[in-house]
């Protein structure tokens, strides 16, 4: 059973998306305020629920916490506020999803869904090699010359599609879908940042951007 951490300050939201989540058959920790979380971080979670908006000790300074200790745990921003900002910055963070106040329960249920299938489903041991990347698919870590590579829930997810799907051009749509799953509400401008942050870690990828279309990894001619 999967075990989910839901930070929410409203007590009757939080029961709701609470009661929805166990429905689905998920362990769920609720928490009200950022400080009781932070405190209670040597719990043992799959997945992260994070209000943005909180007294005392905002989502965005929980986030910070948690990934000092668990950096490839997935983590889903509420946010109260339709900002494209709050998105950006929720992103850039490195959050793996982001839900815009007033939502229905049933939608969360289904990004949760989405997400703990695709960074829990079970895998194969394999291991790509990319110039001086060493790639390990079944464990989700990326090194360089024996340095690891610290990358983000999706950062991996893209990478992953990336190389399954060398030398091909894929479109955003097609990332769009695979990465962040067919039922993501949003809009392709997450694939370009994504991509962006992407190159930023692992500078040796060759990726091609294809104007007005996406991208292709070029695997051909590697040195």
């Amino acid at each position: 059973m999967y075990k989910v951490c839901l930070l929410e300050d409203q007590l009757n939201l939080n029961k709701i998306l609470s009661d929805y989540l166990k429905k689905e058959g998920y362990e769920v920790d609720s928490y009200y305020d950022g400080e009781s979380l932070v405190n209670a971080l040597e719990i043992n979670y799959h997945l992260f629920i994070l209000d943005i908006m909180l007294p005392y000790i905002s989502g965005y300074e929980v986030f910070k916490e948690i990934k000092k200790r668990y950096q490839n745990i997935p983590i889903i921003f509420i946010s109260a506020r339709d900002s494209d900002l709050d998105k950006i910055i929720g992103l850039e963070m490195g959050s793996d999803d982001y839900i815009s106040k007033p939502f229905l329960p049933k939608e969360l249920v289904i990004r949760v869904n989405n997400l703990i299938k695709r960074v829990y489903k079970g895998s194969e041991e394999e291991i790509i090699f990319y110039k001086d990347y060493k790639i390990d698919i079944s464990k989700r870590i990326v090194s360089s010359n024996e340095r690891p590579i610290d990358l983000t829930t999706l950062e991996f997810d893209l990478l992953n599609y990336l190389v399954t799907n060398k030398s091909n051009a894929l479109s955003r749509e097609q990332i769009l879908t695979s990465v962040w799953g067919s039922d993501y509400f949003g809009n392709d401008r997450v694939v370009d940042d994504l991509m962006r942050r992407l190159r930023k870690k692992m500078k040796n990828l060759n990726i091609e951007t294809i104007y007005g279309f996406g991208y292709r990894l070029i695997w051909r001619n590697l040195i």
